[in-house]
């Protein structure tokens, strides 16, 4: 449903138009016309994907466990596709960090991938996902192997950074993702030389600085 409201103040008339996805904000300026299009706050858990890959022969190595770089590319299209769920925009992956592997992955695991956006910030986004394997033949219970931290970008067309849409954290696990993703961000700049160490708040306040 789009809804229209008018409000007058002064000289400045804006006429705002919500849609499911984005707001559209026009400032009628007494010299100028102004528009904004402004993307609407999405849940969290509108962007929950969860995949399912079965390790063949060719994924594994010598050992018969799973190969570290076929598991990272898997990751990345999950991730992804949690990013383009929020973001409703291509997107490009910026970063990835905080990789851990606590159990190895064997020849014939089904594995499941379950990613969620955790924050966005301008253009960018931060995908939480873990990652866990199930030797269904064996009656075996699915076991956590792997979690990681995914940065994406949303782009237009041309291949530019393009704003994106809030993040509304519901759940106790979302708003605890969420509250430390700054900090998160503020740590990836520092490592990557973008952010000057005395500019992160978040991470002074965190060490009691």
């Amino acid at each position: 449903m789009v809804r229209k409201v008018v409000v007058w103040d002064f000289r400045i008339n804006f006429v705002a138009q919500y849609t499911s996805n984005f707001l559209l904000l026009c400032i009628f300026h007494p010299f100028k016309i102004i528009f904004l299009l402004m993307p609407q706050p999405r849940k969290a858990g509108e962007s929950h994907t969860i995949m399912t890959e079965m390790v063949l022969p060719n994924d594994t190595n010598t050992l018969n466990n799973l190969m570290g770089g076929r598991l990272l590319h898997w990751m990345d299209i999950c991730a992804a596709i949690a990013a383009q769920k929020h973001a409703h925009r291509t997107v490009v992956t910026a970063s990835v960090d905080n990789v851990s592997f606590a159990e190895p992955i064997k020849l014939g695991n089904i594995v499941t991938f379950e990613a969620q956006v955790t924050r966005a910030f301008t253009s960018s986004m931060e995908v939480h996902i873990k990652v866990s394997a199930q030797n269904i033949s064996a009656g075996e219970k699915a076991v956590h192997t792997n979690a990681a931290f995914y940065t994406f970008v949303a782009v237009d067309q041309s291949g530019r950074p393009i704003e994106v849409a809030p993040v509304i954290a519901e759940t106790e696990e979302e708003k605890q993702l969420f509250d430390s993703a700054l900090r998160r961000r503020q740590l990836r700049l520092v490592w990557a030389g973008r952010m000057n160490p005395a500019e992160a708040i978040e991470l002074k306040a965190l060490f009691g600085d």
